[in-house]
């Protein structure tokens, strides 16, 4: 039994049969669907319904974690007894993580003897839970609480992210996208590609010509990057929201390249992200020498 904890956040996007199973606490994110407030429970129906209902015009609206909510979150870990390593979303990406390290702050000062390390992991949806996955991995077969902590620093700037999305509009309605551009991009069937460069946030990389040409664009960055390591039993993973023909496409054209790679799995994305880019989100996460957009 180790004698520290790691916890995330409902933005790790991990499936709550994982979350369970590994005994990995997180907080959840709230969001709303036509005002009715709701908690992210990181639970695969619970995700579906979400894409199925925005198809139908639901609005989804997210909210930010305030200071005593993690507040509240650490104490009850470390009530526990144990040292803790929290990750969530990059800091780039999160309005959350200056009340998170407000929180941390306050309840160092009232647990001297234990220690709470929260990261700025630099990731996000499953690239962020590709980093826990692989602590947890660790602790579990005995690192350290430092050693864990090096290791996730170390490396978190690996996980490549690959995302595209479908509909323009979840994008402009986010503030991301200009109006205008969102129409003209519609007009054209333009497709955006977008990655996670280092310092964590969200980016345009590429601006491609119909849905086919975007899961290209996506899936020749993936066998660039597997090309550039040793793939045999390199796990990757695939989120989708509602999307998963265009998952498994994904998968097979990996599989069929490079045949030594472990396992693909494909799951429903999580809402937070999902609810700023829409149902047609299709996610691609996996450890890689480096990040690199094209």
């Amino acid at each position: 039994m180790s004698d520290y904890i790691i916890a995330t956040s409902s933005t790790s996007d991990l499936p709550r049969s994982w979350l369970d199973a590994h005994n990995v606490p997180f907080i959840p994110y709230g969001y709303t669907v036509n005002d009715r407030a709701v908690e992210d429970d990181c639970r695969e129906e619970s995700r579906a319904a979400v894409y199925a209902g925005m198809r139908k015009g639901d609005l989804l609206k997210t909210s930010m974690i305030n200071e005593f909510v993690y507040y509240d979150f650490f104490r009850t870990l470390l009530d526990l007894g144990k040292d803790v390593i929290f990750l969530d979303m990059s800091k780039e990406m999160s309005a959350s993580f200056a009340n998170c390290a407000a929180a941390a702050e306050k309840i160092a000062m009232e647990y001297p003897n234990r220690r709470l390390y929260v990261m700025d992991t630099r990731c996000i949806s499953g690239g962020l839970g590709t980093l826990v996955e692989q602590m947890v991995q660790r602790m579990e077969q005995g690192a350290s609480w430092q050693e864990v902590i090096d290791w996730g620093e170390q490396n978190k700037l690996k996980i490549a992210h690959r995302f595209t999305v479908d509909d323009l509009k979840y994008l402009k309605m986010g503030g991301r996208v200009s109006n205008a551009s969102a129409l003209v991009g519609s007009l054209l069937n333009i497709k955006p590609v977008l990655y996670v460069p280092d310092r964590g946030t969200l980016d345009v990389v590429k601006k491609a010509r119909g849905r086919t040409a975007a899961l290209n664009a996506i899936r020749d960055g993936v066998l660039h990057d597997l090309s550039e390591i040793d793939a045999a039993g390199l796990t990757i993973h695939i989120l989708h929201a509602d999307c998963r023909t265009d998952a498994e496409y994904i998968r097979d054209e990996v599989r069929r390249v490079h045949p030594e790679v472990g396992e693909i799995t494909i799951t429903q994305l999580g809402v937070v992200i999902g609810a700023h880019c829409g149902p047609g989100l299709l996610t691609v996460f996996y450890l890689c020498a480096g990040r690199r957009p094209e």
